[in-house]
């Protein structure tokens, strides 16, 4: 069955309305589909205060609910693209591999981090200090 609807193509896959591998990878495609959604939401949100802006009330309002309801077809059938759908279930299956650190381990590391970054920051002004005065006393910068 999966072959089969693997050799369908792109444009039959988008526009059938069957699921693909239907409880495999279920949160990830979800969330994908969820987060595809929200950018076409926005995009046509942002048409319809900018691009559409001139055009009368009924054709604005028209033309933005055929792209959302467009839009959430779109998100719902790429994560059902076989191509698409099979990324998308590898991906749950290695993030339930990974081992995420502890709080304590978070926090520890992120110090570090920060106080690495604070001690470059640190030892780049006083390099740039040291430059400038030296730069002043040979006559190369004038202010």
């Amino acid at each position: 069955m999966a072959r089969a609807e693997k050799a369908d193509g792109f444009w039959p896959s988008m526009l059938a309305a069957s699921l693909y591998k239907r409880n495999q990878g279920r949160l990830t495609r979800q969330l994908t589909a969820a987060a595809i959604f929200a950018a076409i939401a926005v995009g046509a949100w942002a048409l319809f205060q900018t691009a559409l802006a001139d055009l009368e009330k009924p054709v604005q309002y028209g033309i933005t609910a055929a792209l959302v309801v467009l839009g959430a077809w779109f998100a719902y059938r790429i994560v059902n693209y076989p191509a698409f759908a099979d990324f998308l279930v590898d991906v749950e299956g290695e993030m339930a591999k990974v081992s995420w650190p502890s709080k304590d381990e978070l926090l520890r590391a992120t110090a570090v981090v920060l106080v690495t970054m604070f001690l470059l920051s640190f030892v780049l002004f006083m390099y740039d200090l040291i430059w400038q005065q030296l730069l002043r006393a040979i006559g190369i910068i004038k202010f």
